[in-house]
């Protein structure tokens, strides 16, 4: 067998559903092959004009990571947005980042690099961006992002450990909460997205946070 064909191919499945729905979401990953899952709680941010008059936009989510093959990865993907019908409008999204490779698990399983995937080209081509900003910033960072296009995100809880977060009282150090924004944008405005992100939040200046792109290899219940 020659070292191209034993290439295994490995990717992180990221599924954001309505809150409540993780327990399901990891039930299909199992059904599908996919063994584990480590959940996240988050809020989404939405583009309707009316629930934002009403202080509505902001909903809570649960946010699923998962390591698979990537044959596995593409069966779980597709059950996601079958079964928890991520076809209709705010019902959740999936996607999948390639990853090079995997430790610490047993049970992950990659395949020979001899499937191809048969809806690529039915696919819009996208970029994952990820913000990390000290609480109370993620919402600059959706407003900025949305004004040069982009049609929501997700804002997850963190906490930051990095010299220029960490202070002192009483000689206690305190680690600031953080914010990691998720927004799924189309690769055609990745660059302008990320230009409006940088001056709107001055990412550039130290301390105030890193942004990183991936590439996305499928998405589902983007509309």
């Amino acid at each position: 067998m020659s070292d191209q064909a034993a290439e295994c191919l490995f990717q992180l499945n990221i599924v954001v559903a309505k809150n409540g729905l993780a327990s399901r979401v990891l039930s299909i990953a199992r059904e599908s092959g996919v063994s584990g899952g480590t959940i996240m709680l988050g809020k989404g941010t939405g583009r309707n004009r009316v629930l934002k008059f009403l202080e509505l936009a902001d909903y809570r989510k649960e946010i699923v990571l998962s390591v698979s093959g990537a044959a596995a990865g593409r069966v779980f993907l597709r059950n996601v947005f079958e079964r928890l019908r991520f076809d209709k409008p705010n019902s959740g999204i999936a996607f999948s980042i390639a990853v090079d490779s995997v430790m610490g698990t047993k049970h992950c399983r990659g395949e020979a690099n001899n499937a191809k995937k048969g809806a690529d080209a039915e696919m819009k081509a996208y970029d994952s961006v990820f913000v990390v900003v000290d609480k109370g910033n993620a919402v600059h960072v959706v407003e900025a992002a949305t004004k040069a296009g982009a049609r929501g995100a997700t804002i997850i809880n963190a906490r930051g450990s990095g010299i220029h977060e960490t202070s002192r009282l009483f000689s206690f150090a305190i680690e600031p909460e953080k914010e990691i924004v998720l927004i799924l944008v189309e690769k055609g405005i990745t660059a302008q997205v990320c230009d409006s992100i940088r001056v709107h939040v001055s990412i550039d200046e130290p301390g105030q946070g890193i942004m990183f792109v991936q590439s996305v290899d499928e998405v589902y219940g983007v509309l």
